[in-house]
């Protein structure tokens, strides 16, 4: 079956919530985040995580520190999901809590295997 990278996008700077969910809300959150691991558990492969905002950028000219400053976007996050056709792939991706939202957007692109 086919696997896609789904990489989560945000504008640099982008401001986060103020304040930290209450005890309740975390309860609500993870609640709706298990149903759809339940549900779309069959397209799972790497629930991926949350990205650092530091890292190194190595080309052959060298290591710089990254990611890119000058960047109109940056990858926040990512996750490995397998399906039988992107369609496929964006509705199980769709349908993650938390995933999109204003101000971001989700890549989705399909490992090109031999």
């Amino acid at each position: 079956m086919p696997k896609y990278l789904c990489l989560l996008r945000s504008q640099p700077g982008q401001p986060q919530p103020g304040q930290m969910p209450s005890p309740s809300q975390m309860e609500a959150m993870y609640a709706q985040f298990n149903a759809w691991k339940d549900t779309f558990q069959h397209n799972i492969v790497d629930l991926g995580g949350k990205l650092s905002d530091t890292g190194k950028v190595l080309t052959t000219e060298g290591v710089t520190d990254g990611p890119f400053v000058e960047a109109k976007e940056v990858i926040g996050g990512y996750m490995i999901l397998a399906a039988s056709t992107m369609e496929e792939a964006m509705e199980a991706a769709r349908h993650c809590p938390g995933v999109i939202s204003p101000g971001t957007s989700l890549e989705i692109r399909e490992f090109n295997t031999p």
